[in-house]
């Protein structure tokens, strides 16, 4: 052996006790994968547009390493994270909150990506995006608010971040009990899968005092580990170094990937005046408060949702041919439908055309300057106002997700 890279000199202190000949070819070098994700922190809000969260939202990133006592399991019937991703997105408000998961390679390679679209599909259906598990979990990490993960190296990297990190497999066993990360792991709050899972998310949130060890034990060489290989390296070959600075790539921007909900959402509202307070989740919450309609996406699984629909939702141009337009797509919808009483066609991030049961013609929904909700929000808002016997408005005020979105509506 020529030599063994490691991260920081606790590392190596634990290395040379056990085997002292090994960390005689040691070399300290940082963390190249821990110095490309904080040389991309300032684009944060990037990668956080980049997976559709929306203002007010917070993303919540599930990992799992590849472990039968990991976070994911093998595959069996007492695995956490495949029930938990469907309570989850039954419990967290659609509009508060974003899912996406962080699965190690080797949980795909090892069961087959269909097998893991098969026992994810519920979750998947309520809008979790599963992130690349090779060039794209860095950049979910960067933008996560919230971390929901095991005993592996991403939780461990969350930490470091400087992110909040709630521990659903804690195993002990597999860990050196002297390595930071062990401490990490008996010190990290814990969830209880049993228990509500809204309150313990937004208890982590409000709660979350970062811990120094893990920005401290990640990397005794913040921001220097290129450097440090290459010297290493052209030392090994003995050969003088490149006179240019040593440099790592950066972290690409990934696709954009907004969540595509397909699941039937329940929706709580409560109006008053021009100002409609609206709450989406595809659970029933048993403390939800609100009236209460059911808003179905036309490519939902299962066709009996769209006959039970009050709000019947779809996405797409304006003007696509096979639809009919908007104004063609709403009107087959009311008439397909007779239990729907508002047919919504989103064509943008901020607006969508509606046609409402009882009401001449179609109507635009448009969202004031710096607005950013899901327009199929705005819609069940122009729902309830409906319901309370309301003349077309002018404008409506939206509450949702903390935000107050000022939404314009006119004939379309």
């Amino acid at each position: 052996m020529d030599g063994l890279v490691l991260s920081h000199p606790e590392q190596l202190e634990r290395l040379r006790r056990v085997c002292p000949e090994a960390a005689a070819a040691s070399v300290l070098a940082g963390d190249p994968c821990f110095d490309r994700m904080l040389a991309a922190v300032p684009h944060r809000e990037r990668f956080r547009r980049a997976l559709g969260v929306r203002r007010g939202q917070r993303l919540v990133v599930l990992n799992s390493t590849w472990n039968p006592e990991g976070f994911f399991g093998n595959g069996g019937d007492q695995d956490v994270l495949p029930g938990l991703l469907p309570r989850l997105a039954a419990e967290l408000p659609a509009d508060d909150y974003r899912l996406a998961a962080v699965l190690h390679p080797n949980i795909w390679y090892g069961h087959g990506p269909g097998q893991i679209r098969v026992w994810l599909d519920r979750a998947l259906r309520s809008g979790l995006t599963l992130i690349d598990p090779v060039h794209a979990w860095r950049q979910a990490l960067l933008a996560a608010d919230a971390v929901v993960g095991d005993f592996g190296a991403v939780s461990y990297y969350a930490a470091a971040l400087g992110t909040p990190v709630l521990l659903a497999s804690a195993a002990q066993d597999r860990l050196d009990p002297e390595a930071p990360l062990a401490a990490f792991v008996r010190d990290a709050p814990r969830l209880d899968p049993h228990g509500p899972l809204r309150d313990q998310v937004e208890r982590l949130l409000a709660r979350h005092h970062p811990a120094a060890g893990p920005a401290e034990f990640t990397s005794s060489a913040p921001g220097a580990s290129a450097a440090l290989l290459r010297r290493h390296f052209y030392a090994q070959m003995d050969l003088p170094e490149p006179p240019a600075p040593a440099l790592l790539e950066p972290l690409p921007l990934p696709h954009y990937d907004p969540p595509r909900r397909t699941a039937p959402l329940n929706v709580r509202t409560r109006v008053s005046g021009a100002d409609v307070w609206i709450e989406r989740t595809t659970g029933h919450p048993y403390d939800a408060i609100g009236d209460a309609h059911l808003a179905v996406h036309e490519d939902t699984r299962d066709p009996g949702d769209l006959t039970r629909a009050d709000v019947i939702v779809r996405e797409g141009p304006r003007d696509d041919p096979r639809l009919g337009g908007a104004e063609g797509w709403t009107a087959e919808v009311l008439r397909r439908y007779p239990h729907c009483a508002l047919a919504a066609y989103v064509t943008g991030p901020d607006r969508c055309v509606v046609r409402v049961r009882g009401w001449d013609g179609v109507l635009c929904l448009s969202a004031g300057a710096g607005a950013d909700a899901d327009p199929a929000a705005y819609a069940s808002s122009l729902y309830a106002w409906r319901v309370g016997g309301g003349v077309v408005p002018g404008a409506l005020r939206v509450h949702v997700a903390g935000g107050v979105h000022e939404v314009r509506v006119v004939p379309g």
